[in-house]
């Protein structure tokens, strides 16, 4: 089995301080960058976050504040990771609903203004999920036979969610080889933001999908109560989420002009 593609796909696996998208950091990185010729590159990097590791964290993944001491910091590593997937749609495992978030937040927090919304996103769990209903582990033995014995691991997950979403692929006939196709399969409901604050009304317009001004018009809002806007960007949300924000600002200024 091989994957039509139309350009490179990044299957990546992040490892973290932990699952909150605003302020937790990643402590290892694994990209299997596959190419429509059937060609791969695979990287892998730990990450220095710059703080501490919680013990509850390196119980799982295994990494320690000694291990990643001397490594890189993410932003020694953020324009090679940006170049690697500039060009590339992605993929991974609940890569919707975490690591496409905060990857993401460390680009931006690292300078580096990638809009990984031009990229269209697979997620290998959504789609087992919606077959089978198990973990990556599972998913591993269920697919493609075989124990994934380093869960946890970046480097090891990663090459088995491009494994698994190989034998997807082979399992289930109703399933399209083609990138566009799995992306909008895996997708969950469309936000305009990663982390799920600002959601689309029926006439695509952004709205809040939060707080006393859930379901309102963001621009609105942000027209009549204009402290709400600064309250936003100095509270503790997600900088993406203030990226959008900010762009939904300057297009209703703009408009004005």
């Amino acid at each position: 089995m091989k994957l039509n593609l139309s350009k490179p796909i990044c299957f990546f696996d992040l490892e973290t301080t932990g699952i909150n998208v605003a302020t937790d950091r990643i402590v290892e990185i694994s990209i299997l960058k596959v190419f429509p010729n059937g060609n791969k590159e695979s990287y892998t990097w730990r990450v220095n976050p710059g703080i501490p590791i919680p013990k509850q964290a390196s119980d799982i993944h295994g990494i320690t504040d000694e291990m990643v001491a001397n490594e890189p910091s993410f932003k020694e590593l953020a324009s090679k990771i940006s170049a690697l997937l500039k060009d590339s749609d992605l993929a991974g495992f609940n890569s919707n609903r975490f690591d496409i978030p905060l990857l993401a937040e460390e680009l931006l927090r690292a300078d580096v203004d990638f809009d990984l919304k031009k990229a269209m996103a697979v997620d290998v769990q959504t789609i087992f999920h919606k077959k089978e209903k198990r973990t990556l582990e599972a998913a591993y033995k269920f697919y493609c036979d075989k124990n994934l014995d380093n869960a946890h691991s970046a480097e090891a997950d990663t090459i088995a969610t491009y494994e698994v979403l190989l034998s997807q692929l082979e399992k289930y006939n109703d399933l399209e080889n083609d990138i566009a196709s799995l992306a909008a399969y895996s997708a969950h409901k469309q936000f305009a933001d990663f982390a799920g604050y600002i959601g689309f009304n029926k006439q695509g317009q952004e709205v809040f999908n939060f707080g006393k001004h859930k379901g309102m018009l963001v621009e609105e809002v942000m027209e009549k109560e204009p402290g709400y806007f600064g309250w936003l960007l100095n509270a503790d949300f997600p900088l993406y989420t203030k990226k959008v924000l900010t762009r939904v600002k300057l297009r209703k200024l703009n408009n004005k002009l």
